[in-house]
């Protein structure tokens, strides 16, 4: 049995929890306060937010990333994760993202995969995380490694190229004529640093250009026909996101998010240095938006294939299934 938990933050974590799962042969049981998909066939665990009121020294003196002393909904969250392991002695936990789960599963003696993320994660915590791990999980290509990372984690690091939950879906074709160039702007679930007006400045400044907009109150939990038929897309720097927009061999502009650790800006860096996206931060001004259009509807599509392969998910399932084999003599519980 594997134990995977979903961070709640947005929809990246869940959709490639879903993706791996769906190729593992190992059982997998998600452990999330996120809804349990429709897609997931296997237990789902439901978790009690641990947000909320006034944290109390979250970060335990520097060396945890949330960890608030006193917290109701903390206590419950982690002393279900931990009866789960107790009553199920799983033989893997993925932690994708919580460094307070992964040092849990690991203290419980449950070998631990980490789902690794681009950016500066070289603070106190991440370190705890990524050193303890048996294995992190990188969704991006060897050929565009993450600086900075230290030795001991790239000899535990498997490559699996960017996926999603659209790897492998046929490629939708919209054969309807248009007279204008189609342009999808994904802003995401996890919250946006451009304004309304921002965009509308945007609109104005290129109306030879049709535009849809995908947001939080907007957004469609099917967005694969919008990218299909768009001729750019314009996304954040999640790698969600991102994966989906190279799943679908679209030309993409890429305007990363202020986030923690400098996480979508990490991911901007490799695309720019590949010559896979057009990117720009933070978000142009109006009058730049024809010339920078018109720069990625020239851009191949196709080039995506180095950064997603179309296989990723598999090959994190394989990584998994492989750790997750208890070796022979070891005591199940």
């Amino acid at each position: 049995m594997i134990g995977y938990y979903v961070h709640h933050q947005g929809a990246g974590h869940l959709h490639r929890a879903a993706a791996i799962a769906r190729h593992t042969r190992t059982p997998v049981t998600g452990l999330s306060s996120l809804p349990r998909p429709d897609s997931w066939t296997g237990p789902w665990i439901d978790l009690p937010l641990d947000t909320g009121g006034t944290p109390t020294d979250p970060e335990a003196g520097g060396r945890l990333h949330w960890a608030p002393v006193h917290h109701a909904g903390l206590r419950t969250r982690m002393g279900l994760v931990a009866r789960w392991i107790e009553q199920h002695a799983p033989t893997l936990f993925v932690s994708d993202v919580s460094v307070e789960m992964a040092c849990m599963a690991r203290l419980m003696g449950v070998p631990v995969a980490v789902a690794a993320m681009r950016g500066e994660r070289l603070d106190p915590a991440h370190r705890l995380a990524y050193d303890l791990a048996d294995a992190l999980l990188a969704p991006w290509p060897a050929a565009l490694p993450e600086p900075h990372w230290l030795p001991s984690w790239r000899r535990k690091t498997t490559h699996t190229g960017a996926f999603s939950r659209f790897d492998q879906r046929p490629r939708s074709v919209d054969a309807r004529p248009h007279d204008r160039p189609r342009l999808l702007v994904m802003l995401g679930a996890g919250g946006a640093d451009v304004t309304a007006g921002q965009l509308r400045e945007a609109v104005r400044a290129t109306p030879h250009w049709s535009w849809t907009v995908l947001d939080r109150t907007s957004w469609t939990p099917d967005p694969w026909p919008l990218l299909c038929a768009a001729d750019v897309v314009v996304t954040h720097g999640g790698q969600n996101a991102i994966a989906e927009c190279a799943a679908a061999r679209r030309p993409a502009v890429v305007i990363p998010q202020d986030r923690p650790y400098g996480e979508q800006h990490a991911t901007a860096r490799a695309l720019a240095a590949a010559g896979l996206a057009v990117v720009r931060h933070p978000w142009p001004e109006a009058g730049h938006w024809p010339a920078l259009l018109d720069t990625a509807l020239a851009m191949n599509g196709e080039a995506w294939s180095l950064w997603s392969p179309g296989d990723g998910a598999r090959r994190a399932a394989h990584l998994l299934d492989g750790l997750a084999v208890r070796p022979t003599g070891e005591a199940a519980a």
